[in-house]
């Protein structure tokens, strides 16, 4: 049950990720037709417009937080009255007393969860297209093959490039990538990194022109903010860093530090505008302590992750942060609107249409059912099928026996 859930969790994602990879490769292929092809625009971009798609997931999910701080004391309340009585009695009665709770401010149990479970799964199909923009974006992929090309017609290039390649800051699994084949070598070469290029150069010597002129295209798309100036963004910003340290370049040293630092920041403050909107005030300091820590946690978690990541990554880290931060102070403003007696009444009406439209289709089938002449009905059951195996005497012959009197006597 696990392997085939772990399976469909697989097919499930990797089915959302060619969706946004479609996506991404219209916003490269809009731009590339208006001479623009920069990689890191594309993923700001992309990211205004899947989050901005997700907007109305975001404000459900926020009405009902506003909700939980309101329904929580009660809940607990409830919880509390029966938290010594263990016996199916009181254990159903107090599932009845929580359930008339969520009806009294028109919602349920799962009206936050909904939300999360479909989110979930896009923000991790995200992750693989924002990390190899090259396996979903043709224009990107095109720009390696004339070198790919030429790395496969040779074997002493497809050994070289497997040397190369064959290292955890490129591929995370080594072992498991064969370079025979050209998506495993593009996926490589769009991790190179200034130093990665040059060492290509030397070990294929016969083939400089065109390391060097493919080198020339991919940076020029992988430069943010424009080509020619500005971070790779297939490169980590600790090995900026380190660079920068070597080199003596201040400026690339603030930059390297501002994109992790910008991460963290730009996430604490959404985190920190999420939890206002709900206003959560449940009265369990232990709960409120959770929460918080874990607001100063998860930030950090990304200033540790966007140094170790590509800036790519990083990029979209923060992209999506401000988005969301926007998102969240133009729902605030909303909800503020809204009062919560209004959004209780509003939850309600929606109740019951939903019921009404329920009464009404089980009241049709009810109806259909009851004019329905007895002759009609047919079964699929036949008493021969169970005389097969049936022993004389046992319950399955008297079964039979049964069945077949009705089949008879309709």
């Amino acid at each position: 049950m696990g392997i085939l859930l772990t399976q469909t969790n697989t097919f499930l994602i990797g089915g959302i990720a060619k969706i946004l990879g479609y996506i991404m490769n219209v916003i490269f292929n809009v731009l590339s037709s208006i001479g623009i092809e920069n990689i890191g625009l594309c993923i700001i971009i992309f990211t205004v417009i899947i989050y901005t798609l997700m907007l109305p997931m975001t404000i459900k999910q926020q009405k009902f937080s506003r909700l939980s701080a309101v329904m929580n004391p009660e809940i607990q309340a409830i919880q509390k009255k029966y938290q010594n009585k263990k016996d199916q009695a009181s254990m159903m009665k107090m599932q009845e007393e929580t359930q008339m709770v969520y009806a009294k401010y028109g919602t349920s149990p799962t009206g936050g969860c909904l939300g999360s479970l479909i989110q979930f799964p896009i923000l991790f199909a995200l992750w693989p297209v924002i990390r190899n923009i090259p396996a979903y974006v043709t224009g990107v992929k095109e720009a390696y093959m004339p070198l790919v090309n030429e790395i496969i017609a040779s074997d002493t290039a497809v050994k070289a490039m497997e040397t190369i390649g064959k290292s955890k800051a490129i591929m995370m699994d080594p072992k498991n990538y064969d370079f025979t084949q050209k998506n495993i070598i593009i996926d490589a070469l769009y991790k190179f990194q200034s130093s990665t290029w040059e060492t290509l150069s030397e070990k294929l010597p016969e083939l400089t022109g065109t390391i060097e002129s493919v080198k020339e295209e991919v940076m020029g798309m992988n430069m943010f903010p424009t080509a020619g100036f500005g971070i790779n963004i297939a490169e980590t910003p600790w090995s900026i860093f380190k660079d920068a340290l070597t080199n003596f370049s201040i400026v690339m040293i603030i930059v390297a530090i501002s994109i992790p630092v910008l991460a963290g920041l730009t996430q604490w403050l959404s985190m920190r505008l999420v939890q206002k909107a709900s206003q959560v005030n449940t009265g369990d300091n232990a709960m409120m302590n959770q929460m918080n820590a874990m607001m100063n946690f998860m930030p950090l978690l990304s200033v540790f992750m966007c140094f170790t990541m590509p800036s790519g990554l990083g990029i979209y880290w923060i992209a999506s942060a401000v988005v969301r931060t926007l998102q969240q102070i133009a729902v605030n403003k909303k909800l503020e609107k809204e009062s919560l007696e209004e959004l209780i009444e509003k939850n309600k009406e929606k109740v019951e249409k939903k019921q009404k439209k329920y009464d009404k289709v089980a009241g049709s089938m009810i109806n259909e059912r009851a004019h329905q002449s007895t002759r009609k009905v047919t079964s699929s059951y036949s008493g021969d099928t169970y005389r097969k195996d049936a022993k004389a005497g046992s319950l399955a012959s008297k079964a039979n026996m049964v069945s077949d009197f009705n089949r008879n006597h309709k």
